[in-house]
């Protein structure tokens, strides 16, 4: 059996403020103030470092896009919410219908 590392799990904390800017082409400052606004909200290491996982990397890539297009940054966050909720409702849905399809 293959032991599963932290890489391969998107949702790992693994990634610095830097490695990510780098990545992005963007200005650590930029990436702070998404934190700061509660547009992407990445985990932070025992020393408060921010670390960010691969998922966190992709909501910035796509904050950068709608930034990019003009949205201020209480609207990305807010699209993001609304995101956020169409999923959970459309999960909800799946869980309905898998329901039904068994009585």
């Amino acid at each position: 059996m293959m032991v599963r590392l932290p890489f391969d799990d998107e949702h790992a904390p693994l990634y610095s403020v830097g490695q990510v800017a780098g990545m992005l082409h963007v200005e650590q400052a930029f990436l702070r103030r998404l934190d700061e606004h509660d547009v992407v909200r990445p985990a932070r290491s025992s020393g408060g470092q921010r670390r960010y996982t691969r998922h966190e990397i992709g909501d910035l890539q796509n904050a950068i896009q709608l930034v990019g297009e003009g949205m201020t940054l209480a609207a990305v966050r807010r699209i993001f919410e609304l995101q956020h909720q169409v999923r959970e409702l459309q999960e909800e849905l799946a869980r309905e219908r898998a329901t039904r399809r068994e009585d």
